[in-house]
């Protein structure tokens, strides 16, 4: 292959056509397959790749098939039937122990031949209504992973072009769904097909070493991007942790998730050490195909969204390079063979949103609120008049948390998942179902703050015959986080009663697998709702009307979480008793102060984010100086909420200003006099501590690096944000009089 780069133009050219390649194999699959879960809801991943298993392009689909199939690449090569690719081979493959992402998610792999020689793969993966599992369509509550169902490792369907007639009838008699499951993979087929026809048109317009020299450009330009995105955060350790309802049989056992995000220059380690071990159901993640790819998913949306970065980046297996993943052998996240591996989505979204608070401190205003960050995957199921199985899957909504600069959507899936629902008449004119319910849940409020959590949805599914259900989700019990002064979201909920006896209700656990199920029963499912992002009290009055009117927020609500007054027969707000209210509020010193704070010194006199100041051509991405107030890193008081350089002072907070311990301004005050303003103060990480929060800070000036740790008073009824907060100065504090000669430790 040359090595001689390619011009601009003729890159983008090709890129390009890469792109447009993945999103017609995405567009074939999905258009051509007959069950809804492919059909409607889009679950579903297609590419090319290259012979090292490097992902060249992806199909816009949904995130958690994105990442997965260099993992089942891999896994097809331990296992190949016969060890040797022949042109015309079809390979079938769906092992969670050899790479997939789970059991149900088939693959369909068809190597790309050119002038004989193997050059790439054409690939893609999407999730089938039943592959013969113990309970129809879903399981959780299974001793191992044979009892997922039928399992294919590196199999040839299709060999040098023959349809395997014998595996074909295998699969037919071995699937309650038989007819959906072929049809969904002959579109499977013909989506893998195309990838392999187009890929060789572009090989003979521009050449097999131009097209393979682009490729390695590409991946190396999006790596190299997404190193300068990691570059411009401190280094540090940030660690956030939450827990799992259960494993779907031992209801009273938590289960723990740990995330350590460590960032090192331009590379980014995700430890997951500490999360809870394997389990003995089906409630485990499959590492290659499930528990990186969440990673992956978590530090692309953050450091290459689309919508927000200026430059557009090829979507390909650079993003993945400068991302590392430990998670150790026999966890939940990593478990050990035979363990059944199926129901494995609602831990690594949440694992995405624990990404997501780690970084927090360092990444104010690319961070989200705590979101449902979990799946409600219901499987209906019953057996029709005539002995025929039906069933159905359905991706239930989630909610995303407030954001930066705008409230969390609404009945949404989120992080992970970007599923589609589907539409009510389809359901009903398919399937012996209907829809007795499908909107906002109005049970409860979301997580308030200066912008809301998003709602999450209420659907009500009737069966009209005897049947079963599996359901396959969590978050009952650990709460949406709010960040920055914003409030908690609001937990899930499932029900089941007879639509003749509604108020006869039986309150269900998130998972639950092969509830039978008698004509006229109802399941009722409340989705998560998002927590709050930033101090409530900050949210414009005339907005929190606007929910009022549109019945997303109660008048109580609106008094008692936003300090809004109304007058609903004026439908206005009460400017004056709203004032008074806030002001109130705002004295009250049980609400602390919402903004963890990072302190950074420019000579221009306006703190920044690490990535402002690195735009703004700085050489290292912590040095800072002249003078100025401490930066929050919650919202800032700025009329654009893209300007990340405009300020809001943050006033005193109730611990700088008690007795014998300086203030952060004093402090600041004397680090400008003495230093003459070069200097700058990082969080390094922070974790709980007992009822509190630890916080590791470094001061740094001309060389000089002081290191030291500040605790919060472990006072429950302030918010998590405030308690960082506090931890933070206390750290500032400390390192600042060391610096200045002190040599104190100050704790709070």
């Amino acid at each position: 292959m040359t090595q001689q780069e390619l011009d601009p133009i003729t890159l983008q050219v090709i890129s390009g056509a890469l792109d447009t390649i993945a999103e017609e194999m995405g567009h074939i699959l999905y258009r051509m397959s007959f069950s809804s879960i492919i059909r409607e809801s889009q679950d579903l991943g297609a590419g090319l790749f290259d012979t090292d298993f490097n992902t060249l392009c992806e199909s816009e689909s949904t995130p958690l098939h994105i990442g997965s199939l260099p993992g089942y690449l891999a896994g097809i090569q331990e296992s190949l039937q016969g060890g040797k690719w022949n042109d015309g081979d079809v390979v079938i493959h769906n092992h969670p122990y050899y790479g997939s992402s789970h059991s149900p998610d088939i693959a369909i792999v068809i190597p790309v031949f050119h002038k004989g020689q193997l050059v790439a793969y054409s690939a893609n993966t999407a999730h089938h209504l039943d592959i013969g599992a113990a309970t129809p369509g879903l399981i959780i509550d299974i001793p191992d992973v044979y009892a997922e169902g039928m399992l294919f490792a590196g199999t040839k369907l299709y060999e040098k072009g023959v349809r395997n007639e014998a595996l074909w009838e295998y699969i037919r008699r071995n699937s309650r769904a038989a007819r959906q499951l072929q049809d969904d993979l002959d579109a499977q087929i013909a989506s893998a097909r195309l990838g392999v026809r187009r890929f060789n048109e572009l090989l003979e317009r521009y050449g097999m070493d131009t097209v393979l020299t682009a490729t390695h450009q590409l991946m190396d330009y999006t790596e190299r991007v997404l190193r300068q995105r990691i570059a411009e955060i401190p280094d540090g350790e940030y660690r956030a942790e939450g827990f799992l309802d259960d494993d779907g049989r031992n209801r009273d056992v938590r289960l723990p998730i740990k995330v350590c995000v460590r960032v090192k220059g331009d590379g980014i380690e995700i430890d997951l050490t500490g999360s809870a071990d394997q389990v003995e159901t089906g409630f485990n993640v499959p590492v290659e195909g499930s528990t990186k790819v969440a990673c992956f998913c978590a530090i692309r949306s953050l450091l290459l969204d689309a919508e927000t970065s200026e430059i557009k980046v090829p979507s390909n297996q650079g993003s993945f390079r400068p991302i590392d993943v430990v998670a150790p052998k026999g966890s939940i996240f990593n478990p050990n063979f035979p363990a059944a591996a199926e129901a494995r989505f609602s831990q690594i979204n949440r694992v995405i949103d624990l990404i997501y608070k780690a970084l927090a401190p360092v990444l104010p205003n690319d961070i989200i609120a705590g979101s449902s960050a979990t799946l409600s995957f219901a499987a209906y199921s019953g057996v029709k008049p005539d002995g025929e199985y039906w069933v159905f899957l359905e991706v239930n909504e989630g909610s995303y948390g407030g954001r930066p600069a705008s409230d969390g959507p609404d009945s949404i899936d989120s992080l992970m998942a970007n599923t589609r629902n589907n539409p009510l008449e389809d359901l009903a004119v398919h399937l012996p179902m209907i829809c007795d319910r499908y909107e906002l849940r109005d049970d409860v409020m979301p997580g308030a703050g200066r912008f809301r959590g998003g709602i999450g949805v209420v659907k009500k599914q009737r069966i009209l015959t005897d049947g079963f259900i599996t359901h396959e989700c969590d978050r009952h019990e650990d709460v949406p986080w709010g960040i920055f002064g914003g409030g908690e979201g609001q937990c899930g909920a499932v029900e089941i009663y007879n639509a003749a006896r509604p108020d006869d209700i039986t309150d269900m656990p998130a998972k639950f697998a092969g509830l039978r199920v008698s004509e006229g029963d109802v399941m009722a499912f409340y989705g998560p709702c998002g927590g709050g992002y930033g101090d409530p009290l900050e949210r414009p009055a005339e907005k929190v009307l606007e929910d009022v009117l549109d019945d997303f927020c109660t008048v109580e609500h609106a008094r008692e979480a936003y300090g809004v007054v109304l007058d609903l027969d004026t439908e206005t707000v009460d400017t004056g008793a709203t004032e008074a209210l806030r002001s109130r509020m705002r004295a009250d010193p049980r609400r602390g102060d919402s903004s963890p704070a990072r302190i950074d010194r420019r000579g221009d006199g306006a703190p920044r984010t690490a990535r402002a100041a690195s735009a703004a051509g700085t050489a290292d991405r912590t040095a800072a100086t002249g003078s100025g107030g401490l930066r929050p890193t919650g919202p800032v008081g700025s009329s654009d909420p893209a300007d990340r350089s405009t300020v809001r002072r943050v006033p005193p907070s109730p611990i700088a200003s008690r007795a014998g311990s300086p203030s952060v301004e004093d402090l600041v005050a004397r680090l400008n006099e003495r230093l003459g303003g070069d200097w700058s103060f990082d969080v390094q990480r922070h974790h709980r501590n007992g009822g509190g929060i630890e916080v590791t800070g470094e001061l740094q000036s001309n060389g000089t690096r002081v290191q030291r740790t500040g605790t919060s008073n472990g006072n429950g009824r302030l918010p998590l944000s405030a308690q960082i907060k506090m931890a933070s100065e206390a750290a500032f504090r400390s390192c600042a009089e060391e610096m200045l000669g002190a040599g104190s430790r100050v704790s709070v």
